[in-house]
């Protein structure tokens, strides 16, 4: 399939499953207003994007590891959020459009944001078709190369 097909029906895949992942109405709480606000911001979607390339150049279907997928641009938007925060770089536009804090109020964007990285790990670990151990350590892994030695780290030493 040429790249660009690859991309175009790729990004429809990943966008089709975020809106299944994170439906409007949660039943508990409006935060999905805020959620969705940041998700579907725009972008390019380039790490899942990555990581279903990664698949098919392994000779495995790409969309089969949606999941996962969704997951690393779950936590990519989470920390796109919270670097917009006024106490991080107090950005008022990200996109063109007014960042999230703007929209609905530091404390919401920063529950916004939570949901985001909880969601991640939620979805990420609903994958199936993958070895038990190989998704423990691939979610282990993903963690902590969001955590204090590596995204979090990063954001503090910025």
């Amino acid at each position: 399939m040429p790249v660009k097909e690859f991309i175009e029906k790729s990004r429809e895949l990943i966008e089709k499953e975020l809106d299944n992942m994170v439906p409007l109405e949660t039943g508990v709480s409006d935060i999905n207003d805020a959620v969705r606000y940041s998700l579907f911001a725009g972008g390019e979607r380039v790490r899942p994007l990555l990581l279903m390339a990664a698949a098919e150049a392994m000779g495995k279907k790409g969309e089969k590891f949606l999941p996962v997928a969704c997951g690393l641009e779950m936590i990519h938007t989470y920390s796109l959020v919270h670097d917009d925060l006024p106490a991080m770089d107090d950005d008022d536009y990200r996109r063109g459009r007014l960042t999230n804090h703007k929209v609905y109020g530091e404390a919401k964007a920063i529950l916004a944001g939570d949901a985001l990285v909880t969601k991640a790990f939620e979805v990420m670990l609903e994958q199936t078709g993958v070895a038990a151990e190989v998704l423990v350590k691939t979610v282990r892994d993903i963690a902590f190369y969001s955590g204090d030695q590596g995204m979090i780290g990063g954001q503090v030493i910025d």
